[in-house]
C-alpha cells in the first residue's frame, strides 16, 4: 500500500483523535509537553496532533535510511502502533542495532515504582520523588535499570532556593535518563539518606516493552521541568499509559502532582501487586544506636576512621554480639566518609575490607531489627479541608480552611517523616461576633525540619514561615516572615525542641523581632498525637509578647482527623484565650 492508503484508513479510524496517540505525543490538551522540536517530524506537531500522525506514517511508508537513523529506528513505539492499527505489513525492513542492543540489554520482564520518601534535611526533597525500575530476568534488583526524569540543574554550584525557585516557574530543562538501578539507590538510600518504597507493578512483558520503545523516542528529548505539575512524578504516568492504554493516572491531577499523590494514583488504579521496603543507611545506623552505648558508639566512629586498630578492639571485654553489632555499624559509617568525600577510593575499600574480614571472624550472630516505618500510602492525602469551632474569650466562633499541600507537625505522622512539616497556600477564615469575618492566616509557604540529634547524626532543627497571620500584638491580619534555627532532642515516645526565631511584621511600618520557642510532641500509640509549644518575642518597639498552644489530635481514618486546642495570644488590649474542636478531612 502507498503512504495515501495509510493516511485514509487512519482519517477513516480517526486516530489522530485517539487517546493513546496523544499518550504517544504527551499531549493532553492539543498542545504537547514535549518542548524539543526534534520530537515532531511535522513542523506543527507540537500543536497538530493530525499533522504529526500524516508527517509519520508518510516517513515510515518513504524510509530514506534502513538504519538507526531511519524514522522506524527514532520513533519504534509510534511504528509498532501504528503497524497494529493500520496493519501496515509492507514497511521497509530495518536495522536498528543501538535500540535493539537497548533492548536485549534492559530484556523488560517487570516493572516497580520506586518512591524515596523526602529528605528531612532538604526543603527541594521533602516531597519524596518517584522514578521507575525496569527488572530483567536476573534475580537480583541491582542489575535492574531506573527510568528517571528530572530537572537538568547543577545540584553543586546552585542552592536549594534557587532550586525552588526556579524550577516553581520553568527555569529548567527536564530530560528522562536511563541508568544501573544500583546509581539510583547509592544517590538516594545512601548518598541522601532516603528510605526507599517499591511498589511492583501488574504489567506484563509485552507492555513493557512498548513502555521501552517509547523510552527510546523521548530519552534524548527534553521538556520545561515544573516544580508542582510536569515533575518528576507526573512524568513517570506518561509512562505508564504508554504501557497500558486502560492506565489513567494522570486524570487525577489537575494543578498539582506531589510524588506520595502518585502512588495513591496507581494503588487505585489496581496496578500495585506488591510493596518492599529498603532501608537508608541512616535508618540502619539509628537501629545500631538502640543496641550501642555511647563508648560503644565511639568505637564505631575510631575504627571507621582508623583512628582504633581492629586487633586491639577484638581483644576488649565487649560481648561477642556488641562487637558485631559495633564492627558491622564500622563498616556502614565509613560510607559516610567516602560519600562526603573525606577518604578516597584506596582508604574506603582497605578499611571496608579489613572490617568487614574480622567481622566474619566473629561467626553467625543476630541480625540488627531495622523497624519499618508506616507505608507512605498509609498516610492522609495531600489537601486538607479544616472546620473548626469554639469559644473565643468567651465569644462563639467558627472557622473554615483550606490546605492544598501537603503536612504539619500537628497532623498524624503515619506515612510521613517525624518532625517535619511542608505547606502551601494553607489559608484559614474565621467568623465571629457581630458577623465578623477576618482572615486568621494565609501561609504561602512553611517548611518545617525537626530532625532528633542522636549519637551518629546531630543535625541543626529549622524552620521557615511566609505569610500572613493574627499572631501579632494587635488585632488584624498582618504580613509575617520569620526563620528560626535550632536542636531537638526525642525518642520513639516524642521530641523536645528549642529554636530560636528572627521575624518581622508588617504593621504600618516593618516592626522586627527576636524571640525563643519551645515545643513538645508526645505520641500515644499510631493514632493519638500531643503537641505543646510556647513562644516569647521581643519587637524593637519595646514591646514583647507571649503565645502558648496546646493540642490533642486523633487519627480518626486515613483521610479524617479530630482535635481539641487551646491558643493563647497576647494582645495590646485584650489578650485572646481560644478554645476550638477541629475536624480534618484530606482527600
Amino acid at each position: 500500500m502507498y503512504s495515501n492508503d495509510y493516511l485514509t484508513l487512519a482519517k477513516e479510524k480517526k486516530l489522530s483523535e485517539s487517546r493513546y496517540w496523544h499518550i504517544l505525543l504527551h499531549m493532553p490538551d492539543n498542545v504537547s509537553e514535549i518542548d524539543d522540536e526534534n520530537f515532531f517530524l511535522s513542523p506543527e506537531g507540537k500543536f497538530n496532533a493530525d499533522a504529526e500522525l500524516q508527517a509519520t506514517i508518510k516517513a515510515l511508508v518513504n524510509e530514506k535510511s534502513l538504519d538507526d537513523n531511519a524514522i522506524g529506528c527514532k520513533f519504534p513505539a509510534r511504528r509498532f502502533w501504528l503497524e497494529k492499527e493500520l496493519r501496515m505489513r509492507d514497511l521497509p525492513r530495518l536495522e536498528c542495532k543501538e535500540f535493539n542492543t537497548l533492548m536485549k540489554r534492559v530484556d523488560p520482564q517487570s516493572a516497580s515504582l520506586i518512591f524515596p520518601a523526602g529528605f528531612i534535611e532538604s526543603p527541594a526533597s521533602m516531597f519524596g520523588h518517584t522514578f521507575l525500575r525496569i527488572d530483567s530476568k536476573y534475580k537480583s534488583k541491582m542489575l535492574s535499570y531506573a527510568i528517571n526524569y528530572a530537572a537538568d540543574a547543577n545540584n553543586k554550584t546552585e542552592s536549594g532556593l534557587v532550586f525552588a525557585v526556579k524550577g516553581l516557574f520553568g527555569g529548567y530543562y527536564g530530560k528522562y535518563s536511563l541508568l544501573p538501578y544500583y546509581d539510583k539507590i547509592q544517590e538516594y538510600r545512601d548518598s541522601e539518606e532516603r528510605d526507599m518504597w517499591e511498589y511492583d507493578l501488574d504489567l506484563s512483558p509485552i507492555e513493557l516493552q512498548q513502555m521501552l520503545r517509547h523510552i527510546w523516542e523521548i530519552h534524548d528529548t527534553y521538556s520545561w521541568y515544573y516544580f508542582f505539575t510536569e515533575n518528576c512524578s507526573y512524568n513517570m504516568l506518561w509512562l505508564l499509559e504508554v504501557a497500558r492504554e486502560s492506565i489513567h493516572t494522570r486524570e487525577y491531577f489537575n494543578y498539582q502532582v506531589i510524588p506520595p499523590e502518585t502512588i495513591h494514583a496507581i494503588v487505585q488504579e489496581g496496578i500495585v501487586s506488591k510493596r518492599h521496603y529498603r532501608p537508608a543507611r541512616r535508618s540502619k545506623l539509628l537501629a545500631y544506636e538502640k543496641y550501642l552505648k555511647e563508648d560503644e558508639v565511639n568505637d564505631v566512629f575510631n575504627l571507621a576512621r582508623n583512628e582504633l586498630s581492629i586487633k586491639e578492639y577484638l581483644q576488649n571485654s565487649a560481648s561477642k554480639q556488641t562487637k558485631q553489632y559495633v564492627l558491622e555499624a564500622s563498616s556502614e559509617f565509613i560510607e559516610y566518609d567516602f560519600l562526603a568525600g573525606k577518604i578516597n577510593q584506596k582508604l574506603y575499600r582497605d578499611r571496608l575490607h579489613a572490617i568487614l574480614g574480622a567481622r566474619s571472624t566473629l561467626g553467625n550472630g543476630k541480625k540488627i531489627d531495622i523497624p519499618q516505618p508506616d507505608d507512605p500510602m498509609q498516610g492522609h492525602r495531600a489537601t486538607r479541608v479544616r472546620f473548626e469551632g469554639g469559644v473565643r474569650n468567651g465569644e462563639g466562633i467558627g472557622f473554615l480552611g483550606v490546605r492544598p499541600a501537603n503536612h504539619d507537625i500537628k497532623d498524624s505522622d503515619v506515612g510521613f517523616l517525624r518532625g517535619t512539616q511542608i505547606e502551601f497556600l494553607d489559608f484559614l477564615f474565621s467568623y465571629g461576633k457581630e458577623d465578623e469575618f477576618n482572615v486568621e492566616k494565609a501561609t504561602l509557604i512553611s517548611i518545617v525540619s525537626l530532625s532528633p540529634r542522636g549519637q551518629f547524626f546531630q543535625p541543626f532543627s529549622w524552620r521557615l514561615h511566609t505569610g500572613w497571620d493574627r499572631e501579632y500584638l494587635s488585632d488584624s491580619t498582618k504580613f509575617i516572615s520569620n526563620a528560626s534555627g535550632g536542636f531537638t532532642w526525642g525518642n520513639d515516645l516524642g521530641y523536645v525542641y528549642i529554636l530560636a526565631d528572627a521575624l518581622f511584621y508588617t504593621d504600618r511600618d516593618l516592626t522586627l523581632g527576636f524571640g525563643g520557642v519551645t515545643g513538645l510532641v508526645l505520641y500515644e500509640g499510631r493514632d493519638l498525637k500531643t503537641n505543646f509549644e510556647a513562644t516569647q518575642r521581643i519587637y524593637d518597639t519595646g514591646s514583647d509578647q507571649t503565645l502558648f498552644s496546646a493540642s490533642q489530635h486523633y487519627r480518626s481514618s486515613q483521610n479524617t482527623a479530630l482535635s481539641l486546642s487551646y491558643e493563647y495570644v497576647e494582645k495590646y488590649e485584650s489578650n485572646w484565650n481560644t478554645v476550638k474542636f477541629t475536624f480534618d478531612y484530606f482527600f
